[in-house]
């Protein structure tokens, strides 16, 4: 058998035999494409079935796409070039003499390269990072005031998911699935989406460089690509999670089997952990402690748990008014506060977790605790290609002017959501907020107008302290408390509940990510 090498991915021969399949297994191909159609003539010709069959023997794959001598189609090369996308490398094409399975993979390498050199520059008009709550709703609110608007949004991810949920799912109080939406079905009609990564961000180019090898200049730049939850930062925190006890309500898939803890444990150490900030959501670690806690004492089970969370930082929540009303309980669920601890490492079958503190003279020290379950909330970064851009400040966020949220450095680029290097809360809601400011101060840009709206750093956290009431905290920047509705917001309530529970759910998927903003005039102009 002569075999000739295209590429380190791709060879081609002539007529095969089956001793021939044979030499091919010891060469290291994976896959056999048959290119010369059964019956063609000449007594060397197996058939195709008959060399299938021993290259699924051989453990090899193996495609027959025939075509007749100098009558390539173009649906040969296209076809030819889906099966190099699907079938292992290194392939093994063959024909009588080889040269037709050279013509294919030549035109078809052209193909590509005409695909590549086409498709290698997109030019956008107001381009988009990211497809979370700040990215579809900001889409939303422009197209809303303006459907001519080109707007393309860059998301790699198939799913939506509505996250602020995520903490009730893991007390036994929502559906997981009713938290999850095709993308497709939430991305605004009117904007072109590309189904990548980004990779780079070039603003001194108006471009960003993405996943798959296309780059995107545009006009107008808006970065909501969200956080990245930093599990690895943990040791051994990612091969245990899901199992062993060790759980986290910041993940779609870990949710439920929170809850199946907490159902099944009637006697032993609960560790909920929370790391330094900036987290999205700064009162989920807790209200996992306090669903967890509420279930354990309504089935008369919560004097045999010893409770403990652990916070990284000094306080119990970062706005001093809720603290006096959390404490409360805190002490009603027997939980015992750890400050200055933080999650180093998880030992998942040893059941133990280990955390860092400083001593009273500032040296750092290592503790052991066991546990029968464990919460963890994991440290939150910006994504590299933020971070490491121009875009980043010190701390590697997003830098912005925290009223107008356009950036301090580029009059082109805004940003919002939890990528922001503004002090608010990193909620959904103070997602919502930023859409109109951004979406109204954009527009006033392209219309060489002054920018209209400030926002003023709300955000809200709908703190769940028992199955059925809510701690409706809702506050600004310098923790200036924003109450929407005129009550005490200190109290726990039912109604509160019936918001976070009922309406704010349903109003997500069929307000927020619509483009209907209720509720947002705390947006101040300038």
């Amino acid at each position: 058998m002569q075999v000739s090498t295209h590429s380190k991915d791709f060879s081609t021969t002539g007529q095969i035999t089956l001793e021939d399949m044979n030499e091919a297994a010891r060469l290291g191909f994976r896959s056999i494409i048959c290119n010369r159609p059964d019956h063609e003539g000449g007594s060397e010709q197996p058939s195709s079935a008959t060399l299938h069959a021993e290259a699924k023997r051989l453990g090899l794959e193996f495609a027959y796409l025939p075509v007749l001598p100098n009558a390539i189609a173009e649906s040969d090369v296209q076809g030819f070039g889906q099966l190099l996308d699907r079938l292992p490398a290194p392939v093994l094409a063959f024909c009588r003499t080889g040269n037709r399975s050279s013509r294919l993979y030549e035109k078809t390498s052209a193909n590509a390269s005409a695909s590549r050199v086409a498709n290698d520059t997109i030019g956008a008009d107001i381009l988009v990072i990211g497809g979370g709550s700040a990215g579809i709703g900001v889409i939303a609110s422009l197209l809303k005031r303006d459907p001519d608007l080109r707007i393309t949004l860059i998301e790699p991810n198939d799913q939506h998911y509505y996250q602020p949920a995520w903490t009730l799912v893991g007390g036994g109080a929502y559906d997981v699935r009713k938290t999850v939406r095709p993308m497709s079905q939430v991305i605004p009609r009117g904007a072109t989406w590309i189904k990548a990564a980004v990779v780079e961000v070039v603003p001194d180019n108006k471009c960003v460089m993405l996943s798959n090898g296309q780059s995107v200049t545009y006009q107008h730049l808006i970065v909501c690509p969200g956080l990245r939850l930093a599990w690895e930062k943990i040791e051994g925190l990612e091969e245990t999670l899901g199992k062993h006890g060790v759980t986290s309500n910041y993940r779609y898939d870990l949710c439920s089997y929170t809850w199946q803890l907490v159902q099944g444990l009637r006697q032993g150490k609960a560790l909920f952990s929370q790391p330094a900030m900036p987290i999205k959501c700064a009162g989920a670690p807790q209200k996992a402690l306090y669903l967890s806690c509420d279930h354990w004492q309504k089935s008369g089970v919560l004097q045999d748990m010893a409770v403990e969370f652990n916070l990284a930082g000094a306080t119990l929540f970062g706005v001093a008014a809720f603290v006096p009303p959390l404490m409360k309980h805190i002490e009603r669920y027997q939980a015992q506060l750890a400050f200055g601890s933080n999650l180093v490492k998880v030992d998942g079958p040893g059941k133990t977790a280990w955390f860092e503190s400083r001593d009273e003279h500032g040296n750092l020290t290592r503790h052991a605790k066991p546990f029968d379950m464990l919460h963890v909330v994991p440290p939150q970064v910006a994504p590299d290609f933020i971070s490491r851009s121009p875009l980043a400040d010190a701390a590697g966020w997003c830098e912005v002017d925290p009223g107008t949220l356009q950036h301090t450095r580029y009059a082109d680029i805004f940003a919002l959501g939890d990528i922001c290097s503004t002090s608010n809360a990193k909620t959904a809601a103070a997602a919502r907020k930023q859409i109109v400011v951004v979406a109204k101060n954009l527009l006033a840009l392209r219309n060489l107008q002054p920018m209209p709206l400030r926002y003023d750093g709300y955000g809200s956290c709908p703190l769940t302290v028992e199955k059925g009431k809510v701690v409706l905290a809702e506050f600004g920047y310098g923790g200036k408390l924003l109450p929407t509705f005129p009550l005490n917001p200190t109290v726990a309530r039912r109604s509160a509940w019936f918001l976070k529970a009922r309406f704010l759910p349903w109003f997500y998927w069929n307000g927020m990510l619509k483009g209907r903003e209720w509720l947002t005039s705390s947006s101040k102009p300038e």
